[in-house]
């Protein structure tokens, strides 16, 4: 069965264009309209929804990290607390208490920490998981149109590398870039508990500190937004040539695919080496920013400890807090590179999460038992549809499909034949027109009626082949599962895998025929059940052998059904209820079979040329027949 949810929706554009041109970084080729990005906004609600149901377990870990750093800052008073033992030239045993206390608020900041980060790591992980679990469960359902609009190297590059860097982020940065936070917080506040006037000295790095972070989050949030999509432009034209490879071979279009790698390529390289410079110019600004506090600082200390204002041991401890702002204060605005990098990934995520599910009742397949009255009557009224603007592929098509009736649909390759069957089986939404479905006492339901679409690209999932078939159905019992396979003639090969239904199939596994692939696909379309089936060259992979076999099974899936089957082989529109036969995007006969070979048009010449070739009854070599459907539609 199709693999694919028939929800659409639009997102906005861009990408690294073909020409490589350094000035349109992040503009996306005409025609691809990649998925949705959430807005900051909406990235930061996000983040609150999925923070809410584990308030305590936040509350608790940055209570404990507020802890651990309060209890670090008690060392520059106690080092200051030893300047001035020393330097009033008392006893040494003096020393003993401070450092004594020195050990134990070393230990208990390390004991905190420990446990500060761990639980806040812990509420990142969490957070994250169920992140990666909407945006998985999400991006299952996006409907395949949307997905070919975008390429597959869109949604690759977030479920890989979007992931990847919002996981290292929650892993490494938020821990971090807490703890930061809170000790330039507390420690400010410690410096101005020793003097207002310490406190007032070490703002005059913040000016610089906070126009150095806005110059930089005004330039590396779309910096990196625009690289993200480079290097999911990047991922889109490697797996476009690798997928077609024999293409590009056959036709001699090797250089040409290597220069659209490499100028993709080149602009995820620019974008890359641009944020390099960025942080670098980030790290300078910085460095006047330290410099400038740290003087301000101690020239306060030097004429507090002139005027007697404070002791040494003091202005010391107001210098040693400073400093140690140094490292908190670069963690948190480096930081900002990781999480601005973080921020981009992250709205990609919630903008894929973020999409609506499909409302429950055009996603409910019934289970119960059909007879042969059972199924659904579509009605295709004036449909037209086009993959780009000004070319179309359909030109007011209206069809009827009765209710229980089986309809082969023929014609010349690229006839439409494919992208009628995508429109009524939901994967494309019209241009124009509508599809309607009715079942049996259902009433009409437009196009959410369950319509099970089986096509020749059939993927079998990595696991038991018991698994693989509850896809369809996942309450299915295992005497359920025999019984969709013996109807489609597949029980006696599965049983006799090494494991039977329980043998791992798939990548890594057991390697299963052309033939048995298809098998398993019908076998879930009998489990699904639906009222409405969709066959798209269901029996096309099969070989001469096989071939009689598979349209058998493929009649047996059908049965009770409304059916609509894009005829591979001529056998299969012959013994169909009725033809109908596409040429240009439009239904041109429609008949029996018997009727349109008497009309002698389009139909009468595909079946003699099919006819004319044939060696057996029952087989024809694949190489003699006339290719009818094997080229898309588009």
């Amino acid at each position: 069965m199709s693999d694919s949810p028939n929800t659409p929706a639009a997102g906005p554009t861009g990408a690294a264009p073909d020409d490589g041109s350094a000035r349109d970084f992040g503009s996306e080729p005409a025609g691809r309209e990649l998925l949705p990005t959430a807005t900051p906004a909406r990235t930061r609600a996000a983040v609150r929804e999925l923070v809410r149901p584990r308030r305590g377990l936040a509350v608790a870990g940055f209570a404990t990290m507020i802890a651990a750093t309060g209890v670090g800052l008690l060392v520059q008073p106690l080092l200051g607390r030893i300047v001035d033992i020393v330097a009033d030239h008392r006893p040494p045993g003096d020393i003993t208490l401070p450092v004594v206390l020195l050990v134990l608020v070393a230990l208990a900041q390390g004991a905190a920490t420990a446990l500060g980060l761990s639980l806040v790591s812990r509420l990142g992980e969490t957070v994250l998981a169920r992140l990666r679990e909407r945006f998985v469960e999400k991006a299952l359902r996006l409907p395949l149109e949307q997905v070919e609009k975008a390429g597959a190297g869109d949604l690759t590059a977030r479920v890989t590398r979007d992931v990847s860097v919002v996981g290292e982020a929650v892993r490494e940065a938020l821990p971090e870039l807490a703890r930061s936070v809170l000790a330039i917080a507390l420690t400010l506040a410690a410096m101005a508990a020793l003097d207002w006037r310490f406190f007032l000295a070490a703002l005059i790095a913040v000016p610089v500190q906070a126009s150095t972070a806005r110059w930089y989050v005004r330039n590396a949030v779309p910096l990196y937004a625009r690289q993200r999509i480079a290097t999911g432009s990047q991922q889109q034209q490697l797996l476009d040539t690798i997928a077609g490879a024999g293409t590009v071979r056959a036709f001699r279009l090797e250089e040409e695919h290597t220069g659209r790698v490499t100028r993709r390529s080149s602009a995820a390289v620019e974008l890359t080496l641009r944020g390099v410079r960025l942080v670098l110019d980030f790290y300078n600004r910085l460095h006047i920013a330290e410099y400038a506090g740290l003087a301000a600082v101690l020239v306060t200390g030097f004429l507090l400890v002139r005027g007697g204002s404070v002791s040494i041991g003091t202005a010391t401890a107001a210098a040693l807090y400073f400093h140690s702002l140094f490292t908190p204060v670069n963690a948190a605005l480096v930081l900002l590179d990781d999480a601005q990098s973080a921020t981009a990934a992250l709205a990609r995520l919630v903008g894929v999460a973020d999409q609506p599910s499909p409302e429950p009742e055009k996603q409910a397949h019934e289970s119960r038992p059909r007879t042969a009255e059972a199924g659904g009557t579509v009605t295709v009224t004036g449909i037209h549809h086009a993959y780009e603007p000004g070319r179309p592929v359909l030109h007011g098509v209206d069809l009827t499909l009765r209710a229980g009736e089986r309809v082969a649909l023929v014609g010349p390759s690229g006839a439409g034949k494919t992208t009628l069957a995508k429109l009524i089986a939901g994967v494309h939404r019209p241009t124009a027109g509508s599809v309607r479905v009715t079942t049996n006492g259902a009433g009409e339901s437009g196009d959410g009626v369950p319509v099970a679409l089986v096509t020749q690209e059939t993927h079998v999932f990595a696991g038991p082949l018991a698994d693989d078939l509850r896809l369809a159905r996942a309450d299915a019992t295992d005497d359920e599962l025999r019984k969709a396979l013996t109807a489609v003639a597949a029980l006696d090969w599965a049983e006799a895998l090494p494991e039977g239904l329980d043998t791992v199939v798939g990548e890594g596994g057991h390697r299963l025929t052309s033939a048995q692939v298809q098998q398993l696909a019908l076998a879930r379309l009998v489990l699904a059940d639906p009222p409405v089936a969709v066959l798209d060259e269901a029996t096309a992979e099969a070989g001469s052998t096989g071939a009689r076999l598979l349209e058998q099974a493929a009649d047996r899936a059908v049965d009770g059904r409304t059916a609509l089957v894009v005829a591979h082989r001529l056998t299969q529109a012959a013994t169909a209820d009725r033809i109908v036969v596409m040429d240009g995007g439009r239904i041109v006969e429609s008949g029996t079979h018997d009727e349109l070979c008497a009309a002698a048009g389009i139909y009468a010449s595909l079946w003699k040329a099919w006819s004319g070739t044939r060696t057996t009854a029952d087989e024809t070599p694949t190489h003699h027949r006339p290719d009818t459907t094997t080229v898309k539609d588009h």
